[in-house]
């Protein structure tokens, strides 16, 4: 990062594996190379049980595969995992348990939304809404803001190396710990989700930043991580405020340096800069 403050997990800009060497025109006729990201399919099984395939720039497949599990509340947090197997070859992952799940009832109700590339599947999530209880103590200066945005957006990353990516960004105060990117952003959040539960990372105390739209699905992830602010430099769908607010969530949009707008939970905003 651009100061002496590091990452606990971030982007890998020099993976030949996450992006790839293409030729092409210009405008004016002339020949460019430049780098694209990849895309790749993951199907992720939980026990012997095909649940969904993804299209994933391919890192990180463990933590994927588990945090989709965790916000489709088809596992806990806290539930013991057995054993996580991965097969690149095949493009598989498979999440095991030494307990039963119930995710056959649950996959019997789904709506699926409108996020890019693959989107939500959700039934009982949106009912588990009035049983999440997000931290009324939890606060965010607006000292924190400048100094987050500028700390994310100057860390090497495959947004500015090939951009077509979204990411999205862990943080405690004004310190950015896990950065992740994917061809969807829901991807770059069920990898953070994946990594907390592995870490067991207290979400109270967290703030989630993301470079994509508030949507209603950004909305109800980041609430059934039980992070209580939410961050983006993007605007706001109606539907992922009308969620917030139900859900206590601190929702702020286009935030650009010391500039943003908050649509619910502003008790939670401390001004300790002057004007």
């Amino acid at each position: 990062m651009s100061d002496s403050h590091k990452l606990l997990l971030g982007p890998a800009p020099n993976d030949e594996r996450l992006s790839a060497a293409v030729t092409g025109i210009n405008e004016q006729g002339e020949s460019v190379d430049l780098r694209v990201v990849t895309e790749r399919p993951l199907t992720l099984y939980l026990n012997s049980q095909e649940i969904v395939t993804m299209m994933t720039i391919g890192d990180h497949p463990d933590l994927l595969a588990l945090g989709y599990l965790i916000n489709q509340n088809m596992l806990k947090p806290s539930d013991p995992i057995s054993k996580i197997d991965y097969d690149d070859e095949l493009g598989v992952v498979i999440v095991r348990t030494d307990f039963e799940t119930r995710f056959e009832e649950k996959l019997k109700k789904k709506v699926r939304t409108s996020g890019c590339a693959q989107g939500t599947v959700f039934g009982d999530v949106i009912d588990a809404f009035d049983d999440i209880k997000l931290s009324g103590s939890a606060k965010l200066k607006t000292s924190w803001l400048g100094r987050l945005t500028h700390q994310i957006n100057t860390t090497p990353s495959l947004y500015l190396e090939a951009g077509a990516i979204h990411g999205c960004v862990l943080c405690q105060g004004d310190k950015p710990l896990v950065y992740m990117e994917d061809v969807g952003r829901h991807n770059a959040v069920d990898k953070i989700a994946g990594w907390m539960a592995v870490n067991k990372s207290d979400p109270a105390d967290k703030i989630f930043y993301t470079t994509g739209r508030l949507t209603s699905e950004m909305v109800i992830k980041t609430v059934m991580m039980g992070i209580p602010i939410l961050i983006s430099r993007s605007g706001f769908t109606a539907w992922g405020v009308e969620l917030a607010r139900q859900s206590g969530l601190t929702l702020i949009g286009r935030a650009r340096g010391k500039r943003f707008t908050v649509l619910a939970g502003e008790e939670r905003i401390e001004f300790d800069e002057t004007k």
